[in-house]
């Protein structure tokens, strides 16, 4: 079973579902893109993760483009920009998903304020991909 989650940057919320499917089950691959790509993966979605025991400090920004030519069961699109600016892929798309989250990056505030929208966020996605994961694809496992 082969992922992939897309949204803009990929330096949140992709970055943080990527995070949890893979804590899910072993037997899946996911990867996660943006269509435009961030420098690097926001340091506040790594921190919030670490909080719930999942490691995005390695992780990378990546860009869709090196996975148009791969096969996938999912393509879920978490943004609304990646949702409408989605490329055609060139190779098989079992199913195309938009599962949409507000973008944690716009959050402003003190460092607090800002941490609280981000965990916000993360228990949203969190949620989310785990009714999806366990109605959808662990029947399929």
């Amino acid at each position: 079973m082969k992922i992939l989650i897309l949204c803009t940057g990929n330096s949140c919320r992709s970055q943080m579902a990527e995070g949890y499917l893979r804590s899910f089950d072993s037997r899946i691959e996911v990867h996660s893109a943006g269509s435009r790509p961030a420098k690097q993966v926001n340091p506040y979605a790594i921190r919030v993760m670490a909080e719930d025991g999942i490691d995005l400090s390695a992780a990378l920004a990546r860009d869709v483009r090196e996975y148009l030519d791969q096969p996938w069961d999912y393509v879920i699109t978490v943004c609304g920009n990646a949702d409408r600016d989605c490329p055609a892929f060139i190779g098989a798309v079992g199913q195309r998903l938009h599962i949409g989250f507000e973008d944690p990056a716009d959050a402003t505030g003190s460092e607090e304020e800002i941490l609280a929208v981000f965990r916000a966020s993360r228990d949203e996605i969190r949620a989310r991909f785990r009714t999806w994961f366990d109605s959808e694809v662990a029947p399929q496992l």
